[in-house]
């Protein structure tokens, strides 16, 4: 399928306007990401606790936040989990220590947060026990000490209390961690012990379904082997062009490659967006996908080089440039649209993802046309001009049939 017939756009003719765009985004991307906002790290590189919290109703995140603020967690990073008829979200908060009672300290604070800002029923049950958070032990440890069948301190009464509180421990597990009512236990429990439940404890709305802990040390470990990550996907393109074709084909396409790179993370710290190791994967797709669209006019160059060596070299490459704009649109323009998709309906746990392949996208289609060719022109005119000759490219090496 082919948009566009018999285009005649001079490409190369527009590169100082091209250049200028590249210049201006560029340097305001450097600009934030050193002096300005920098470059927020997500919790996979900067070490902290993610706290899963399930909510009975569908949680409002504007309270949550205000809930944190007011409890002293001005950092909490508030974010949706799963599908929204989940209600759950993830919490981050910046931690240091690595060990269990980091996690203890960690869940006890979002549960303490949320129950005195957050949860109505929380706040208003002075002294009694959530049965939405409660652990098996802490049930057991209620139950004993307010001993609602009257069995006394034997240990008969441990071993009936200990069944209780494992039964309703599997129910509540069974129910996606939250119990709807506490007379619900009528079936689960005795019935001397739920009427005691019902007036000594209550139900906070919400419970805490996981937590987990990423130490400094390993997101620092993460953030090289991130940085390694581009480095060797650029190194191993370079050297496969160089082999493939010549090696300014590779050096102009990996300029190419590292400008969309440096203008994605630039647009991450202009728009305060964090960094996480999924964008590091987003990242590394755009290195393939606009290195992909590159080779693809570098390849149409290279054949209209064989076929016609009297051409001036800007008009070539113009002609190649053009010839693969329909191509270039098509692949492009629908793998934007998925991505501007996700980017708008994906949600909160796909938002940084979506907007590094937005960008990229826009940003790969743009530099394989306006940097990547302009630069083999402007690298041959200047040998040329050096030496006196007319400026021309090398026709790669020849394919074997």
């Amino acid at each position: 399928m082919e948009l566009f017939h018999d285009v005649k756009i001079d490409w190369l003719g527009k590169k100082w306007y091209f250049l200028g765009f590249s210049l201006i985004f560029s340097i305001a991307g450097l600009y934030s990401l050193f002096f300005w906002h920098h470059l927020r790290l997500d919790v996979d590189f900067k070490g902290g606790t993610v706290v899963q919290v399930k909510f009975a109703g569908p949680p409002n995140v504007d309270r949550i936040r205000a809930s944190a603020n007011a409890a002293g967690l001005h950092s909490a990073k508030i974010e949706q989990f799963g599908a929204t008829s989940d209600n759950e979200e993830l919490i981050t908060l910046a931690e240091n220590a690595t060990d269990t009672a980091s996690l203890d300290r960690s869940r006890a604070q979002i549960v303490h947060m949320l129950t005195r800002n957050y949860s109505e029923a929380g706040a208003q049950a002075q002294g009694k026990l959530d049965l939405d958070n409660a652990s098996e032990g802490d049930l057991l440890q209620w139950l004993q000490q307010n001993d609602p069948e009257h069995l006394g301190n034997d240990q008969n009464a441990t071993i009936k209390y200990t069944q209780q509180a494992k039964a309703i421990e599997a129910y509540r597990n069974n129910h996606g961690g939250l119990i709807d009512s506490i007379g619900n236990l009528s079936g689960v429990a005795d019935p001397a012990i739920v009427q005691a439940l019902q007036q000594g404890t209550y139900l906070s709305g919400f419970t805490v379904r996981n937590v987990e802990i990423v130490g400094p040390e390993v997101g620092a470990q993460l953030r090289h082997k991130a940085l390694m990550a581009v480095l060797y996907s650029l190194a191993g393109m370079l050297i496969y062009l160089w082999f493939r074709f010549e090696l300014i084909y590779g050096v102009a396409a990996v300029v190419a490659v590292f400008h969309d790179t440096i203008i994605t993370i630039g647009a991450f710290s202009l728009a305060d967006r964090e960094m996480s190791l999924t964008v590091i994967a987003a990242i590394l797709t755009l290195i393939g996908y606009s290195m992909n669209d590159t080779i693809v006019v570098f390849d149409r160059i290279r054949e209209n080089l064989r076929m016609s060596r009297r051409e001036s070299l800007a008009d070539l490459v113009n002609r190649s440039i053009n010839q693969t704009l329909s191509r270039t649109v098509l692949t492009s323009g629908l793998t934007f649209l998925t991505a501007l998709s996700l980017l708008i309906f994906g949600g909160e746990v796909l938002r940084n993802f979506s907007f590094a392949l937005v960008v990229g996208i826009m940003i790969g289609t743009y530099s394989s046309i306006a940097v990547a060719s302009p630069m083999l022109v402007a690298y041959q005119n200047w040998r040329a001009e050096k030496k006196g000759k007319t400026a021309t490219l090398p026709a790669a090496r020849k394919q074997k049939s």
